[in-house]
């Protein structure tokens, strides 16, 4: 299969679809990968590693979505990208499209099949291509959350974990998945008084164990999710419900009740957000107040650690990219029901129940 791999468009975005290492892989599978020009830079890896890899580097966007079959991209495919997509075409990589109807729209219009990853899933009901991302994003909450703390960011003033004799700050972290437990370990690395919030027990009673006496667990009612914006000076929105939009936990009511100068910091943001009051922001202009309280909504978090991450998500993805070059979409798909779960658009049609309920739009799901 011929497999592309464009630079990333979006604001502030640096990550790339493939590593060299991954190219590396494809080709000595017996694929040939186009690369655009400069799409590594910003992971420190230049046409020269791409090329020893074994890839084509092609000038622009265009020439690499009509010279492949496949393309492996990182964010979602921006208006201009969409454009260049054709029924023939096989689209791999972060959506979100439960909070983005233009772009399913779009992708529906052009006929391709894409192929989510925040929606593949694993033999436990897992998320494994959404799971590093969380992990970044989850322990980048912390220190973001921590820097706009400081005063001279906006913030209330605040050193998360205290000094001896001034009590650490609060942090109430909404949602006990991947995303919240990686935000939970840097938070108590950093030394705050750290609550997690959850409505399933059984996870409460996990979470327990694993942190022992390291934070509090609490179940989230409405009741306790008010009584912690108002003690809280962070606040970490990381609930998810696969493919379908976040729901507001915080409201604006709410904000009235925190203290001035505290900090909310929403990962769920690619799929809507978790607190009214959220609209997404990019690392260019990544914070806004409401109601004295600062909001950090930035949908691309782990783009700020591009290296990091592109790293992180070529060791999940990298096995689905393989069997997908060697099956075919189908193919593949019928051989792994998990890699099908991925399937969001094809033939025109919302293939997911989930994000075709949050559009609002027909749901089809592919003949058996």
């Amino acid at each position: 299969m011929r497999v592309g791999v464009p630079k990333e468009i979006k604001v502030h975005e640096y990550r790339v679809g493939l590593t060299p290492a991954s190219v590396a892989e494809l080709v000595s599978a017996g694929h040939e990968v186009f690369v655009q020009a400069e799409a590594g830079n910003g992971i420190d890896c230049p046409d020269g590693a791409y090329k020893k890899a074994g890839a084509q580097i092609l000038p622009d966007a265009e020439s690499v979505f009509k010279s492949s079959d496949m393309i492996v991209k990182v964010k979602e495919p921006q208006q201009q990208e969409i454009a260049l997509l054709e029924p023939r075409h096989i689209l791999f990589t972060y959506l979100h499209l439960a909070a983005d109807k233009p772009q399913a729209e779009g992708l529906m219009k052009s006929g391709a099949t894409c192929i989510a990853y925040e929606t593949v899933t694993s033999r436990t009901g897992a998320l494994p291509l959404l799971k590093p991302m969380s992990e970044v994003a989850g322990r980048m909450s912390v220190q973001v959350g921590a820097h706009y703390l400081e005063k001279e960011q906006g913030g209330r003033g605040v050193l998360l974990g205290g000094v001896p004799g001034v009590a650490p700050a609060k942090v109430a972290i909404l949602g006990g998945g991947v995303a919240g437990v990686n935000a939970a370990q840097m938070a108590t690395g950093m030394r705050a008084d750290v609550t997690i919030y959850d409505i399933n027990n059984d996870r409460l009673a996990e979470l327990d164990m694993f942190f022992s006496s390291q934070i509090k667990t609490a179940y989230a009612s409405r009741r306790a999710i008010e009584n912690a914006v108002q003690e809280a000076e962070l606040v970490i929105g990381a609930v998810l419900v696969p493919g379908a939009a976040a729901p507001k936990l915080v409201t604006r009511d709410m904000l009235k009740t925190m203290k001035r100068g505290s900090v909310l910091v929403d990962i769920a943001i690619d799929q809507g957000g978790c607190f009214e009051t959220s609209h997404a922001t990019t690392h260019a202009d990544p914070v806004y107040e409401v109601d004295g309280i600062i909001h950090y909504c930035v949908a691309n978090m782990p783009g700020a650690v591009a290296r990091t991450s592109a790293f992180a998500l070529n060791n999940a993805t990298l096995p689905f990219a393989l069997k997908i070059a060697k099956l075919g979409a189908e193919e593949a798909m019928r051989h792994d029901p998990h890699l099908a779960a991925g399937l969001n658009v094809s033939g025109g049609k919302i293939r997911h129940e989930a994000v075709a309920e949050a559009l609002d739009l027909p749901y089809e799901p592919v003949a058996a």
